[in-house]
């Protein structure tokens, strides 16, 4: 791609009029799958450093100071450089058995969220929530209450259901029926799984922790830790071993700055350096440096 291409596709990016006319755009091709390709720079070798970009390493840093940036510009530095983002379709129950689905890792309607894993021993992933200052977040409050959620993985083939159920409705809205996805019975836990999805995890509540704005204490985000209880995988999505995800089947969505999302369409290995193999040469460049 040319870098006159490049730059029209980066205003293209930033113009809310580009935005929402999603005729200026090629088509969405359903038939593009993931696939791997060779690494980036296959020749590198140790010591060779970066293969910068001349129009990057000639242009200067630009330097924002957290606790003088505003919130908004905050959000919009680090939504857009933080990425491609995992989201967390969140199912819940309220107290009173209202379901609730929400997608979370920002923006989730008017207010941000983000979603990750922590660790695998034990099983724990994390999601956390802004909290509003007109009412309680319904996703938030029913994992308090219940104790016990699911996070579904979005596919391509319902993420525009799944964007739906990010509409800022009142409380009593259901966002099964404003998506029109299904609800599939979980085995150990109450809130259900999202049949439309390929891989659902089943959660209980294993930790929580309100944040607070460092100069005026304000809670703004609720962080909570989720231990995974059962996971399940659609055997179609399975990769010849049986354990893990084919990411060519599962066709994962992230998302992105602002309104964009991002789909998985291309992969890489790079084998992990060696220490048995590569100490002699390491040291050979450690000498050459300190000389």
């Amino acid at each position: 791609m040319s870098r006159t291409l490049v730059r029209t596709c980066a205003r293209r990016f930033s113009s809310s009029s580009y935005r929402f006319n999603s005729t200026l755009r090629p088509k969405f091709d359903p038939e593009k799958s993931f696939g791997f390709t060779q690494s980036p720079d296959s020749t590198w070798k140790l010591g060779a450093g970066a293969s910068w970009n001349s129009e990057h390493e000639e242009k200067p840093r630009k330097t924002w100071v957290m606790k003088d940036t505003s919130s908004r510009d905050t959000y919009r530095l680090l939504t857009s450089v933080i990425i491609p983002r995992p989201i967390a379709f969140v199912s819940t129950l309220a107290a009173d058995g209202t379901p609730n689905l929400a997608p979370f890792s920002s923006n989730n309607g008017t207010l941000d969220s983000y979603f990750s894993m922590v660790s695998h021993t034990p099983p724990l992933l994390s999601v956390s929530f802004q909290l509003p200052k007109n009412r309680p977040k319904d996703t938030r409050e029913n994992i308090l209450s219940t104790k016990e959620f699911t996070v579904n993985i979005i596919s391509e083939h319902f993420v525009q259901a799944a964007n739906a159920c990010s509409v800022e409705a009142p409380a009593s809205v259901d966002e099964w029926i404003v998506s029109g996805l299904t609800m599939e019975p979980s085995r150990a836990v109450k809130p259900p799984c999202v049949k439309e999805s390929l891989v659902s995890m089943e959660c209980e509540l294993h930790f929580h922790h309100d944040i607070a704005t460092l100069d005026t204490q304000e809670l703004t985000h609720t962080l909570v830790l989720g231990l995974i209880k059962q996971v399940h995988v659609r055997e179609s999505v399975l990769s010849e071993d049986g354990l893990q995800a084919d990411p060519a089947q599962l066709r994962p969505i992230a998302r992105m700055g602002g309104l964009s999302y991002s789909r998985l369409t291309e992969g890489f290995d790079i084998p992990r350096v060696s220490w048995k193999a590569s100490q002699e040469e390491i040291h050979k460049l450690s000498k050459e440096k300190k000389s």
